[in-house]
């Protein structure tokens, strides 16, 4: 059976996405996922979504990290589909759709890209870093000089922490300057990618939670690009966030499975 994908990327957090209207595609298929998503021999990427119908909604996001298994949210994935709804003609400039965390809202132009996330109520301030659930597991971990990080080989050790090895986490190193800089060390890639949505939003709220801002909408630089967080809050509980900033379309293609 021939498959037409698309190669789509969120400053360069890249995606292959599929139709999957007539749900032909198996979820259950591991290992396929895990060689579609594999550089050398296969499209390559950070992660696979499948774009299905939903009953009351605009459509629904499944969502795969590159080791072949069905994951939480992503935030620069969420973005892409919601190009690609766009691309099919199934929405114009607005959305809502499900995902495996709830319901979302999403606003498509040309430019800019906009994915309204879920609310944040925990957020758990350590003595070194800030641990909250963006949609994904975040922990954040603020340094001095971020390109000085091995962030695989010190992401990878907090990553397989006892506390957090059964689930996994995230982790995102952050520098304060006249600009913030993230690098994520992400789980289920299991090494860096050039940037992370649900990082971004975790990154923003635990800055403000701590008081390194005050401000309730930030840039966020990743070596893919730069992407916007804006958001309300009150007594700790975090709410109207949005995730903005560039994706777009990379190439098409088939596969035969």
């Amino acid at each position: 059976m021939l498959i037409e994908f698309f190669k789509y990327q969120g400053t360069g957090n890249d995606f292959i996405i599929i139709d999957d209207r007539k749900e032909l595609f198996d979820i259950n298929d591991n290992n396929l996922i895990k060689s579609l998503c594999e550089r050398r021999f296969g499209i390559g990427s950070d992660g696979l979504i499948l774009f299905r119908n939903h009953n009351k909604h605009d459509f629904e996001m499944i969502y795969f990290n590159s080791d072949g298994r069905q994951s939480s949210m992503c935030g620069n994935g969420g973005r892409c589909i919601i190009s690609f709804a766009n691309l099919l003609g199934i929405i114009e400039d607005k959305c809502n759709f499900i995902a495996i965390d709830g319901l979302h809202e999403g606003i498509f132009s040309d430019e800019n890209i906009s994915l309204k996330m879920m609310d944040v109520k925990d957020v758990d301030v350590r003595d070194n870093s800030v641990i909250l659930d963006t949609g994904s597991p975040h922990l954040i971990k603020i340094v001095e000089n971020i390109e000085s990080v091995n962030v695989n080989s010190k992401g990878r050790k907090i990553r397989n922490k006892e506390e957090f090895i059964s689930e996994g986490i995230n982790v995102n190193f952050v520098q304060i300057g006249e600009e913030i800089n993230m690098r994520t060390y992400e789980r289920g890639v299991e090494e860096e990618t050039l940037s992370c949505g649900t990082g971004i939003v975790a990154t923003a709220i635990a800055l403000y939670e701590i008081g390194e801002t005050d401000k309730k909408q930030l840039n966020i630089n990743t070596k893919g690009g730069t992407l916007s967080v804006s958001f309300d809050v009150e007594n700790r509980t975090y709410t109207n966030i949005w995730l903005s900033g560039e994706a777009s379309l990379v190439f098409a293609g088939d596969f035969e499975c």
